[in-house]
């Protein structure tokens, strides 16, 4: 099966290009941070450097990890469930599920081992601009050199390969898998993996009012707080997005006419899948939306209070801001593969809409609504886990309700998530609508 995942990636590359890209840009981050490691164990590094050096790499480290396979398990499973009628021929050809998850796997392992290879470069060039930042910030001597070597490299592809087999071992193992009893088995799973986040998010933030306001460690507990939070709503996604469907059906009908009642009854049915998509949305708001105004709450604590900040203030800002910002360019990839992904495999939908007498226009308001419902729905959720944070944060630190900083940032976080998710749906859309209806209707996935 090894032999016959090496001839499906040569003959169709286009169709493994997000996860690819997925994997990339995840190895690339990882050896970025990783080459910090070898950069502070060589000789001559001082101990402050050092130090900085290290928190940076383990810290934005294990995100980047976290999040490659994420990103790597949204794009290996949305292209598993498109290829559902390839796999059902493999199972009806006499192919077994351990066979097929071989072939999955060994696609996986080949596209992961590329993306590492292909991110060295990259990574070595960011690792230096990295280190150039936290030299002109001061936090590191400027007499420390750049080195990136086997910890930068045995990080990424390790990192690279465990996401990618471990993304498509369970995405095929959802194609493969149709009894009921493993979907009610995987569905137990699921449920406690996101209550337990949830619990363990509320007590993370809860900790916040154990602690002084001026414990180095204070931002950790409600920003950790908040990431859990979001994943425990992620999880919970299809549930919440049913019900929100159900509360502003009517309104939503009344207002939007044909393409609202086909919106809200396309997205009812589809709502497991659509929760690929709602994961980073609601991870990508409520991260960046807790983090980047703590920042601004410490920063402005500090200017208040008269006090020079420390080399550790500005480590932690360092930090904060690059976790968000991986945290941003990795929402936003996985936004835009899987909803690529996923408008593109509805082409035959869209045709059978035009042939039953929708036209253009309506399906493309269709697919924008939809994208509109989604978005508010991610960014809702979102909004919920970083106030709830940041809140407990803010109390602690200023003896102040609210925070002093204006929504001008959370409407920055809502125009970037409303941005990724409108333009790629139409643009996707507006390009399987150019096919004509019976062509349309007739194509596979």
């Amino acid at each position: 099966m090894f032999t016959l995942a090496l001839r499906s990636v040569r003959q169709r590359p286009g169709r493994l290009l997000a996860t690819l890209l997925s994997a990339f840009l995840g190895a690339a981050i990882v050896m970025t941070f990783g080459s910090l490691q070898d950069t502070a164990g060589a000789p001559g590094v001082d101990d402050v450097s050092a130090e900085t050096l290290r928190v940076s790499s383990n810290v934005v480290g294990g995100y980047g990890a976290l999040l490659v396979f994420f990103a790597v398990a949204s794009a290996l499973t949305v292209n598993v469930r498109q290829r559902s009628a390839e796999i059902t021929l493999l199972r009806n050809t006499g192919a077994t599920p351990a066979q097929i998850k071989r072939m999955v796997v060994g696609e996986a392992v080949l596209v992961g081992l590329g993306a590492a290879l292909l991110a060295i470069g990259p990574a070595m060039l960011g690792g230096r601009v990295l280190l150039g930042l936290f030299q002109d910030s001061g936090q590191v001597a400027d007499g420390v050199d750049f080195v990136f070597g086997p910890v930068a490299l045995g990080m990424g592809v390790t990192v690279t390969l465990l996401a990618s087999v471990g993304a498509a071992f369970l995405a095929v193992r959802r194609a493969t898998r149709a009894a009921a009893g493993a979907r009610a088995g995987r569905g137990r799973i699921k449920k406690a993996a996101g209550i337990a986040a949830l619990v363990v998010g509320t007590a993370a933030i809860a900790s916040t009012f154990t602690m002084k306001a001026t414990a180095p460690a204070l931002m950790a507990a409600p920003a950790y707080g908040a990431i859990l939070l979001s994943v425990g709503f992620a999880i919970f996604s299809p549930a919440l997005l049913r019900g929100l469907l159900r509360m502003f059906e009517r309104p939503i009908t009344a207002l939007a006419g044909a393409s609202g009642y086909l919106a809200v009854h396309t997205m009812r049915h589809r709502a497991a899948q659509l929760s690929g998509l709602l994961m980073p949305l609601v991870l990508f708001t409520g991260t960046a939306t807790a983090a980047l105004y703590m920042q601004a709450v410490q920063t402005d604590a500090i200017r208040a209070s008269g006090l020079t900040r420390s080399v550790e203030d500005k480590n932690v800002e360092t930090v904060n801001l690059v976790v968000v910002g991986i945290i941003v360019v990795f929402a936003c990839i996985m936004i835009i593969n899987t909803l690529y992904a996923e408008t593109s495999y509805r082409r035959a939908e869209f045709g059978r809409q035009r042939l039953a007498g929708a036209t253009p226009g309506q399906v493309l308001r269709t697919v924008g609504l939809e994208g509109l419902v989604l978005t508010v729905t991610g960014v809702f959720f979102g909004t919920v886990a970083g106030l709830t944070g940041l809140l407990a944060f803010t109390a602690v630190r200023t003896d102040s309700v609210l925070p002093e900083p204006g929504p001008g940032v959370w409407l920055l976080v809502v125009a970037a998530a409303t941005a990724s998710t409108l333009v790629t749906g139409l643009t996707t859309a507006r390009g399987a609508l150019r096919a004509p209806a019976v062509a349309a209707a007739s194509a596979t996935a």
